[in-house]
């Protein structure tokens, strides 16, 4: 099949398939004199596995690892995705379920307990962490965990508490220049916050701050305390981490 076939037929982009070309993620089986990719069964085969770990949220350069290894096969990946998958489902449904009930709740029809509220959400897994490990290494990433992970139920809440205020004193001068003393002594708050609950570089500091702005779930979450507060944050976390490598 050639490219535009295969992206018909998918209903992904030529462009995405020429990148995952370019990238050594996914390169057809031929190529004709004219130019023209031509895609085999096999190619086929591999660019599902692709979609499915995709759908996961794995990020290209790690599925290009994990298809590319001697170790890899196919079955076991397929049984991997099945089984993520299907836990994916039952969280949906719960959380469908909730928002059922929270709809009833709202006309007066029931009563909701706080507890039901809250049903289905689940934030003990962090969706992000894959990111943080490829872009950083597993380092802060474990050390982190490991910290948070010692604290007792107490603790955990006062740092939750703590992060929580952060974040609003930011929003509230996120007006200010980047580069201003207010803007950096709060950046520099939060810097000291990450790195007692992990082992960040300045380099690591600013790279999260640019993720900030580059990945559209974490906008999205940090500037529910104020718009624009992703965008501050990036730039005065860029700021601090320059002037303090010298």
């Amino acid at each position: 099949m050639k490219v535009k076939e295969v992206a018909d037929l998918v209903g992904i982009s030529v462009r995405t398939l020429h990148h995952y070309d370019e990238i050594g993620l996914l390169s057809p089986d031929q190529t004709t004199e004219s130019g023209y990719r031509i895609y085999s069964q096999a190619n086929l085969e591999t660019l599902q596995q692709i979609l499915f770990f995709k759908e996961l949220g794995f990020p290209l350069k790690k599925i290009k690892e994990i298809i590319t290894s001697p170790s890899f096969d196919r079955n076991e990946a397929l049984e991997l995705h099945r089984k993520m998958l299907l836990e994916k489902r039952k969280r949906l449904d719960q959380m469908i379920r909730t928002i059922d009930k929270t709809m009833r709740h709202t006309k007066g029809e029931i009563e909701m307990s706080n507890e039901e509220k809250f049903e289905g959400f689940d934030f003990s897994h962090n969706p992000y962490e894959q990111e943080a490990r490829e872009r950083w290494g597993d380092t802060a990433v474990d050390e982190s965990n490991a910290k948070i992970g010692k604290m007792s139920k107490e603790q955990q809440k006062a740092l939750e508490e703590e992060f929580d205020l952060l974040y609003k004193e930011l929003a509230s001068i996120r007006h200010e220049p980047a580069d201003s003393d207010v803007a950096q002594e709060g950046i520099k708050r939060w810097y000291n916050y990450l790195n007692r609950i992990g082992n960040y570089s300045l380099d690591a500091f600013k790279g999260l701050g640019q993720m900030y702005v580059d990945d559209v779930r974490f906008t999205k979450n940090i500037d529910k305390y104020g718009e624009g507060l992703a965008v501050f944050m990036r730039d005065a976390m860029a700021v601090y981490a320059d002037k303090n490598k010298d």
